[in-house]
């Protein structure tokens, strides 16, 4: 309850239809912060058997969450991010959203052949999963 009461609602964000949930305000509170590492820790760990080798974080607001729970995981960390805006080879996906299609990069090495991976990204507005093309 501690997390759900911290978040904003902004309907009609960034588009009419979209209800925008804001998640900036779970970092202003270093005990809510705290419950939520607390908190995504635990369900990982009850998901995972074994735990990710790698966690992507998707551009932007995966990378509030990934890095602390790549280094509390004892992981890898891997930035995807919009196209265009990280250096070297990289591979690209496209993905639908609710509002469009974008593209995404990561860098050809982020992840190697077999690892295990978690994604994370702060919320999906509708509940559906992005289509990736790699």
């Amino acid at each position: 309850m501690t997390l759900k009461s911290a978040l904003r609602k902004f309907p009609d964000f960034p588009i009419k239809g979209i209800d925008f949930v804001d998640i900036m305000p779970l970092f202003m509170d270093p005990a809510v912060h705290k419950t939520l590492i607390d908190t995504l820790d635990l369900q990982i760990k009850e998901a995972w058997p074994d735990k990710p080798d790698v966690v992507v974080g998707l551009d932007a607001r995966g990378f509030l969450f990934g890095p602390g729970l790549a280094l509390r995981l004892g992981a890898s960390f891997a930035a995807v991010r919009k196209k265009g805006k990280l250096p070297g080879p990289c591979v690209t996906a496209a993905y639908e959203k609710e509002y469009g299609t974008d593209l995404f990069q990561m860098q050809s090495d982020a992840i190697k052949e077999g690892q295990k991976v978690l994604v994370v990204d702060d919320i999906i507005a509708t509940g559906n999963v992005p289509h990736r093309n790699a």
